[in-house]
């Protein structure tokens, strides 16, 4: 017959066998999902590598591959200055800049003011017109481009910034975003605001803002990689080189001479082009995180 301390002794003997097991099995997981993610990573950059590989290599030792190879025998930086030197390349950055810059502000100002609208302010048929914008959504974005495209052609903005710009200083998603992350404040705040006189422009300049800048720090940042990477919309709206963005200058580069026939020079330019959202991402990754998990959730 068993005592009681046998009994004791026992199941804690299990309870470590279990709490062991449990520890294995979790460590087995962790590896398991850690080494499906680096693979994954890996397959994600390698054509990243590829393209920043092969931006270092010279034209001779290119050509002279017959299996491409990971090494670089004669490393050389005149593929980026043939990038600069023999297509416009500055010019397109230059006009994706002022283009990227003055929409996604103009994008984020109309954003805000809307998105404030549907959350503190009360008008009739509100929540009627948030509906409908939310509907919207459901619209292909094709129709919307070949409508835009009407549109600007009658008003005779083709080949200008403004025809460029007018049609991506709305965006129905962010208005959403932000109105989810506004709706979080508490009512409080806004009525000791109007008890002290504070006009909502004041009260959403100093205490909406301040509040939810994550959110609007986010919208800014994926603002901006949309327009960097804008181009179906360049590419219908303009024909005049003078206003080509880099999505078309990198279409014009591929299809010329140069981009046929200098390939390390032609990634070279498309390495230059995808630093600077590199970049950005990378500096504002957890903002773009925080941000959206805070747009997302309520209360």
């Amino acid at each position: 017959m068993l005592n009681s301390s046998t009994i004791k002794t026992k199941t804690a003997d299990e309870y470590r066998a279990e709490a062991k097991r449990a520890r294995i099995v979790g460590g087995l997981k962790t590896a398991g999902v850690y080494t499906m993610l680096t693979l994954w990573a890996i397959a994600v950059l390698f054509p990243f590598f590829w393209m920043l590989l092969t931006s270092f290599k010279t034209f001779g030792s290119y050509n002279a591959e017959r299996i491409p190879s990971f090494i670089i025998r004669h490393a050389t930086l005149d593929n980026y200055i043939s990038a600069f030197t023999e297509v416009n390349l500055g010019g397109y950055i230059l006009n994706t800049l002022v283009f990227t810059v003055v929409t996604t502000l103009l994008m984020v100002v109309v954003s805000v003011l809307a998105a404030y609208a549907f959350s503190r302010l009360n008008f009739k048929g509100k929540e009627i017109v948030f509906t409908l914008f939310l509907a919207l959504m459901m619209i292909p974005s094709e129709l919307v481009v070949i409508t835009n495209f009407v549109t600007i052609t009658e008003m005779g903005l083709r080949n200008t910034f403004t025809g460029l710009i007018l049609p991506s200083v709305t965006s129905i998603f962010y208005i959403y975003l932000l109105r989810e992350n506004f709706s979080q404040i508490p009512d409080n705040l806004y009525l000791a605001a109007k008890v002290d006189g504070t006009g909502d422009l004041k009260y959403l300049w100093r205490v909406v803002l301040p509040i939810c800048k994550p959110t609007v720090i986010t919208v800014l940042i994926l603002k901006a990689i949309e327009c960097w990477n804008s181009f179906v919309w360049p590419r219908l709206i303009t024909d005049n080189e003078a206003y080509f963005l880099i999505s078309q200058g990198i279409q014009t580069i591929r299809e010329s001479g140069f981009g046929r026939e200098n390939v390390p020079a032609m990634m070279a330019a498309v390495v230059i082009v995808s630093l600077p959202l590199i970049v950005l991402f990378i500096i504002f990754r957890n903002k773009i995180m925080e941000g959206v998990a805070r747009g997302g959730s309520k209360g």
